[in-house]
């Protein structure tokens, strides 16, 4: 049985996201939520979102015991980005770029 859950448009840069993700691929709920919990990043806010998502999902759609979920994939894709600008001196502008990913996970029993 695999069930997943996506987060989209995550407000945070992909490549950053993925150090957090790489973390928690193929390890148990528990763990994983350990992690995620102790963890000073950003990106492990809504990466625990995501994850919680999807055991939510598992227990209601499936009524899966959660105690047997692991999680089998976790990837992170570039969503769009918001450019904006940033006035500087002289009448310059630099851009900023707002980077923007989807966080995706699926969960399976062992």
């Amino acid at each position: 049985m695999e069930v997943s859950s996506k987060q989209k448009y995550a407000r945070i840069s992909a490549q950053k996201c993925r150090l957090v993700a790489d973390q928690i691929r193929g390890l148990r709920i528990e763990d994983a939520l350990n992690i995620l919990t102790f963890s000073s990043k950003k990106a492990a806010v809504m990466v625990k979102k995501a994850l919680e998502s999807a055991i939510a999902n598992a227990e209601y759609n499936e009524g899966a015991d959660i105690d047997q979920l692991c999680v089998a994939k976790i990837w992170v894709n570039q969503g769009p980005t918001l450019k904006r600008m940033q006035a500087r001196a002289k009448g310059r502008g630099n851009r900023i770029s707002k980077r923007s990913s989807h966080i995706s996970i699926t969960l399976s029993d062992r």
